[in-house]
């Protein structure tokens, strides 16, 4: 057991000793691009994901205020 805490406390230790100039990150890498391309793109999962959220909160939102369910209200059922 000793030895197990011995070599974790050695990990943590080497972890502190790194610098952050001594991790070199590419420019690139850091950039997120958010221009609008054609087809599966993250782009495009982003904002599909977006509306989506939007969508199910207006559901919930007229299922409070109508106090009936979503189907119900839309005549559905």
């Amino acid at each position: 057991m000793n030895s197990n805490q011995e070599q974790n406390n050695e990990e943590i230790m080497d972890v502190e000793k790194i610098d952050s100039e001594e991790i070199k990150i590419d420019d690139k890498s850091i950039e997120i691009e958010d221009i609008y391309k054609f087809g599966w793109s993250n782009y495009s999962e982003i904002t599909n994901g977006r509306f989506a959220m939007l969508g199910f909160l207006a559901i919930i939102l007229i299922e409070l205020i109508s106090q009936k369910p979503f189907l119900n209200w839309a005549g559905i059922f």
